[in-house]
């Protein structure tokens, strides 16, 4: 499954966001690729913000703290591995108990190395020159009925 959208504005990013919060489930894993300033923090904010009901919630990058969790029907991780340099340090966060039980946002997932669960859905942001951005999902066919309609 391949999913291309084309992002004109962080209104557009927010409702995607919104739009996707309430078809996750525990043990649903986005991981979320791009060069900074791609677009990965602020959909995450908005679908963490989304996910709890409150469009004013203080949602704090993890960049410094690595992870930020958030209580909703289902627990929300919100992580950045950016600083991370070996993938044992995962485990160390508790991030792979996280993965059967919380919806999990992991900016820069390469650092997962081969902790990378092969269920979930990579969402690959790119600012484009004309200041919009693009965002490809991909995922397994389990994906499939979760997107429809996105």
């Amino acid at each position: 499954m391949q999913l291309t959208i084309l992002l004109s504005s962080e209104a557009e990013t927010a409702t995607l966001a919104a739009r996707l919060a309430p078809r996750l489930a525990a043990g649903d894993i986005l991981l979320l690729n791009g060069q900074i300033g791609a677009g990965k923090s602020f959909f995450s904010r908005a679908l963490i913000r989304a996910r709890l009901g409150n469009p004013t919630e203080d949602v704090p990058s993890p960049t410094f703290t690595l992870v930020q969790t958030y209580e909703a029907d289902v627990p929300i991780w919100h992580c950045d591995l950016y600083r991370l340099t070996h993938p044992d340090e995962v485990i160390e966060l508790g991030l792979t108990d996280a993965f059967d039980t919380a919806i999990c946002l992991i900016e820069w997932p390469d650092r997962l190395g081969s902790l990378t669960p092969a269920s979930a859905l990579t969402l690959d942001f790119i600012a484009l020159a004309d200041g919009t951005h693009q965002v490809t999902l991909t995922g397994s066919t389990q994906w499939d009925a979760k997107l429809d309609d996105l």
